[in-house]
Formats: C-alpha cells, structure tokens, sequence
C-alpha cells in the first residue's frame, strides 16, 4: 500500500496517540498536539482519505478516529522502531534469570513474571516441546527413612523432581548404584523412547533387595516421564486486564478470563505459531476466541534447539514496538544461558 509521506506522519501520530490515551483522535487534537505542519482541516481531508482507504474506523458515538487491525499491520511491518530498553529493566531482567537459570522451569517462570510486570499485560510461556527431548541425568536422593527424591534431567534443562514413597529399606549405596544403572540405560534416549525400555527385565538377575526396589520405584519413574511430556503453560498479570480500558465492560472481561483460563486451548494455538517473533493481530488469529486480541510471541533456545515461546496477549491497541523489545531481550537472554558450551553465535 503506497501512502504519501503526510498520510503516514498522520496515521503515526494517530496510532500514537490512541494507544497512549485509548481515546479516538480528532484532527483538531492532532493539530495542537503534533507538529504536522498543516491546518486542522487538511488533517481531516488527510484522515477522511485515510478512512476510505481501511486505516482508520470512525466510532459512532465520536468525532475522532481510531486505528483498524489493518494500520496497525502497516504499523508493525513498516514504520515501527523497536524502543531500547532502560538499563533498570536490563539489570532486572538480567539479574533474575540469571539467579534462577539451573531449571529451566523456574527460569521461564520468572521471564513470565518480568514480562507482565515490565509490560502491564498478561503474559505467557510455553515450556519446551519434550517429545524429542534427549536424557541426560537420572539421580536418587535420600530424604528420610521411608522417601527418596527421583530427579530425571533432560538435555533441554527440564528438570523433574519427585518424592517417592518407599515401604521398602534402602541405603545410599543401593540408590546410587540404581541411578548410575538407570542413567546408563536411558541416557541419550528421548522421552518418549524412554517408555518403552523394560529396566525390569535388565535387573533381574541382580541382587533380590535390588530387583525388588526397582520393581517400586520404576512405575513412578515411568509416571513422571509421561508428566514431563506434558506441556506446561506459565500466565501471570491476568488481572491487569481490569486496569485496561477496552475491558471495563464486564462482559469482555469475563470473555477474557474464560479464554486465559482455557488453556489448552492456548497451549494447541502457540504450538502452530513459527519461530522467531511474530505478532497477530485481530482477525489475524485463526482462532475465534482471539480474534478481538493481540499476540507477541517470540521463541527461546536451549543450545540449538527452539524450545519455548514467551510472549503477551492484550488489546489491539497495545505498545507494539516497546513490548517486542522486552520479549526479545528476555527470551535473547534465556537463549544465552542455555547455551551449550563452545557454541557461538557467529558464523565460521
């Protein structure tokens, strides 16, 4: 869509100003509030044309105008400047990921967190995708007499923590000989392979103590290994919705809370979402629950592999440019933790 260099300062300093105000744009408010360099009534010859051609909407009960789905498309592919993050909100970000970066779990708990604070939103994250998640680590820790805490870590930095309960005794040296045992056989097998290995059969002729106490504690095993395939979904800033004014009618806010709440749902529409940073907007997403929102997704790494996705859902009218930088800092600096040793990212 070609548009005249006037049109485009028009429709930037409307975008603008209705996203900071959530209030329709007159061309006489522009007039006094921008440095156009032409009369009110220009403005709204330029406005009237911009209306004809799908960028702005003109609400019945206002003389303003207000952006369409389809300016704000022309926003975010041509004219926005993705905004440098205050070195506050970079200490901040950096700082907590960094102290809660051994389980990945956590980490993108916290990013969750950060993104809703930092941006006023509801945020979301999508843990790894595990089908084809490798494991590296299965260890056997002593709590007391009668529980053990099984740990299964994977390649993706998944950590899986479980406390047992054994009726049976054991000792130190029988759970580190069944972890090392454990973890020579399912080393390097993806989850869902790990289900079909028997470790039974491979321990009967061991010890009777020993064979017994795999016998209890492998169906445990397999129980948390199917937990870990599950994708788990992190929100948080549900509430800040009822700060924004597109939801101070009671009824979209309740719409909004059913969708959030719904969350396989969203957990099936991230999954066909591609990697990289993309934003939908409005009718842009497939499906019908969405099509009055916005997303800002943007996916993060372990080592080589994108795992994850981090991102916002909101009102049309949303900061676009300042809410994709914090999405792509924080999920930048997730990638950088995770990465594998010796990787860089440069090219040979």
């Amino acid at each position: 869509m070609e548009l005249s260099e006037r049109k485009l300062r028009i429709l930037q300093a409307i975008i603008s100003d209705f996203v900071s105000t959530a209030e329709p744009v007159g061309s006489r408010s522009l007039s006094k509030k921008y440095n156009l360099g032409i009369s009110p009534a220009t403005i709204r010859n330029e406005m009237a044309d911009l209306e004809d051609m799908g960028l702005l909407t003109h609400p019945h009960t206002s003389a303003g105008r207000v952006p369409s789905e389809k300016a704000y498309r022309l926003y975010v592919d041509d004219m926005m400047k993705k905004s440098e993050l205050s070195d506050s909100h970079k200490e901040v970000i950096s700082r907590t990921l960094f102290d809660n970066f051994e389980a990945l779990e956590k980490t993108i708990e916290h990013a969750t967190k950060l993104l809703s604070n930092i941006t006023n939103l509801t945020a979301f994250a999508i843990s790894p995708q595990t089908n084809e998640d490798i494991i590296k680590m299965i260890n056997l820790l002593p709590l007391d007499e009668d529980r053990v805490v099984l740990m299964i870590v994977s390649e993706s930095g998944k950590i899986s923590n479980t406390t047992l309960k054994i009726d049976s005794g054991y000792n130190e040296e029988m759970l580190g000989i069944l972890a090392k045992t454990m973890t020579y056989t399912y080393r390097g097998h993806t989850l869902t392979q790990a289900l079909k290995i028997d470790i039974i059969s491979d321990l009967e002729n061991d010890m009777d103590a020993m064979s017994h106490f795999a016998h209890k504690l492998v169906p445990n095993f397999m129980k948390t290994i199917e937990e870990m395939l599950n994708v788990d979904i992190y929100m948080d800033g549900i509430t800040n919705i009822f700060s924004i004014p597109e939801y101070s009618d009671i009824s979209k806010a309740r719409a909004f809370m059913e969708l959030v709440n719904n969350k396989n749902e969203l957990i099936k529409t991230m999954s066909d979402r591609g990697t990289g940073t993309i934003i939908t907007i409005g009718e842009e997403n497939q499906v019908d629950d969405l099509k009055d929102y916005s997303l800002i997704t943007a996916t993060y790494k372990v080592g080589d592999k994108y795992v994850g996705q981090l991102g916002v859902i909101g009102p049309t009218r949303m900061k676009y440019e300042e809410i994709t930088s914090v999405i792509e800092y924080l999920t930048n600096n997730i990638s950088n933790l995770y990465k594998i040793e010796g990787e860089t990212d440069g090219e040979d």
